[in-house]
């Protein structure tokens, strides 16, 4: 089976994250795989190693994308491909990553394509149904279970606390939610296996893209940190007094009402 992984590098959100000139500074910032793709990851080997085949993990980004590509590698994917486009792309956006992909993509015959639900950086969970309606193919997004069975696939997704159960076919996008399995730890065999593992790096060249091709659609406006939560109020008097007083603060202060 052909499987690939859609990985993202994103910011450990864990970490403190500041602000400077309107862009999130990256000095002394810690870069880790988007935890919803190592449950993508976690997937494809777990189905790679079930039914036969290959896992090919693929990001776009810069050249300090190859640690989470080798991270990739060591948990136990087989091939890693970084489409650097450093120097060809100032600002691109969802359009630009899943145009790259589904160009990659588009005569590698793959079986599966995994992703994570979201980025937690950017939230947005864009990227991998963009990629699957730029291949033509089927999709279905945050699943916690995936079965298959020659062609035929079946699957449980979440839907808001409750969840749904999925008959599809092969070839096929799914992108993973919370739930779907429990990520492994890279082991020290499997660290040292991964240095030797095949990494492509590639160019919007090699894609036969250009800059104009894959220019992005939209465009930041500002970046902001949430403002600082306050201490709450305690209202007293008489519940009549309060609920007077509690609304007029809706009003002048929160602006809600």
């Amino acid at each position: 089976m052909n499987i690939y992984v859609l990985l993202k590098r994103t910011f450990d959100t864990e970490e403190k994250i500041t602000i400077s000139g309107g862009k999130i500074n990256e000095d002394g910032a810690e870069f880790i795989i988007n935890p919803y793709d190592e449950y993508a990851v976690e997937e494809a080997i777990q189905v790679r190693d079930a039914h036969g085949g290959e896992v090919t993990v693929i990001t776009v980004g810069g050249e300090d994308a190859e640690k989470q590509l080798r991270t990739a590698l060591a948990m136990g994917a087989d091939k890693a491909v970084l489409v650097n486009i450093e120097d060809d792309v100032e600002n691109g956006d969802q359009f630009t990553t899943s145009k790259i992909i589904s160009e990659y993509l588009k005569d590698k015959n793959a079986d599966l394509i995994i992703g994570g639900n979201v980025a937690i950086d950017g939230g947005s969970g864009q990227v991998a149904p963009r990629v699957a309606e730029l291949l033509n193919i089927p999709y279905v997004t945050t699943i916690t279970k995936l079965e298959i069975d020659g062609t035929n696939v079946k699957i449980v997704r979440d839907v808001e606390g409750d969840s749904e159960v999925i008959e599809t076919t092969l070839p096929l996008l799914v992108t993973a939610q919370q739930g779907l399995n429990e990520p492994r730890y890279p082991s020290l065999p499997g660290i040292m296996k991964a240095k030797k593992k095949p990494l492509d790096e590639l160019e919007l060249d090699d894609l036969d893209l250009e800059e104009d091709d894959v220019a992005a659609k939209t465009k930041t406006i500002e970046i902001f940190l949430p403002a600082q939560k306050e201490a709450g109020r305690i209202l007293n008097g008489d519940l009549s007094d309060q609920v007077k007083e509690l609304v007029q603060l809706l009003h002048t202060e929160a602006k809600v009402v």
